[in-house]
């Protein structure tokens, strides 16, 4: 793992990618920045570019407009990939990611786990001993925690914070990972990447982060956007138990259960 690439997606965050495109930089100063930007009417594109241009670290991904979360991240992957970046990391643009616990998520990454296994993926979690959130509303935590819990127990997920958005990949573990079968482009890309990548059998690790609440500009965040996840994660659970019950429903000696499987 010897070329880190940072992911940095944006939308109207003029305001903050100089200032975190810098402290990654100073963080970890042999990583690689990619800036994802939507079209910002903001100018953030046009920010990245000037970025781009005073530094060879710095590339620039530019998409057509708004899609999503989860369409950027997804789109960065497979860039990532195919100019051979090892790990590739996951960080928000807002400041709430603080590139100084990278280098701490990049050891971890480099080790294994109690079970002797390479770990795949580093999630920086704010609800594992050690972690914790800044300048948020009692009511925020609540959310928070109660997503990552419903999540958890749906999905059968053993990760403490599902929702996590500070994440780093081996690339040999990202490319395990279905991509494809990946479709959530808002706040529940998250869960529905975390999901997959259990589903691939990836190694999955925990670092304690601190969470700090954006000082400049406007939070994506609101309570559609969870239930709207919440809503997903529950399909998933569903359509998860049902496969399962259907593999290991018992063949009869005239077939139904081998047609019931397949309907």
């Amino acid at each position: 793992m010897s070329r880190p690439l940072v992911v940095i997606p944006t939308y109207n965050e003029r305001e903050n990618l100089a200032a975190i495109v810098g402290r990654v930089r100073t963080a970890v100063p042999d990583a690689s920045v990619l800036v994802v930007d939507d079209a910002s009417p903001d100018g953030t594109g046009v920010l990245a570019d000037e970025l781009a241009a005073a530094d060879d670290a710095v590339q620039v991904l530019h998409r057509a407009g708004k899609a999503g979360l989860g369409a950027a991240y997804l789109a960065a992957f497979d860039w990532a990939l195919g100019h051979g970046f090892d790990p590739i990391v996951q960080m928000d643009a807002d400041g709430s990611h603080l590139p100084e616990q990278l280098p701490a998520m990049l050891a971890a990454l480099a080790g294994v786990d109690p079970a002797g296994e390479p770990v795949d993926l580093v999630i920086g979690s704010r609800w594992v001993a050690g972690g914790s959130v800044e300048n948020w509303p009692k009511r925020r935590q609540l959310l928070s925690r109660g997503g990552s819990a419903y999540a958890r127990w749906v999905l059968r997920l053993p990760t403490r914070d599902a929702t996590a958005g500070y994440r780093a990949f081996r690339a040999d573990g990202l490319r395990r990972v279905r991509l494809d079968d990946v479709h959530t482009r808002g706040y529940g890309f998250q869960v529905d990447m975390l999901w997959h990548a259990r589903e691939a059998g990836l190694t999955i690790a925990e670092v304690p982060v601190t969470f700090v609440e954006r000082e400049r500009g406007r939070s994506k965040m609101s309570v559609g956007i969870v239930v709207e996840a919440m809503l997903h994660v529950t399909g998933w659970g569903i359509a998860s138990r049902f496969r399962r019950t259907s593999r290991t429903q018992p063949a009869s000696n005239d077939g139904s259960a081998t047609r019931r499987s397949r309907a």
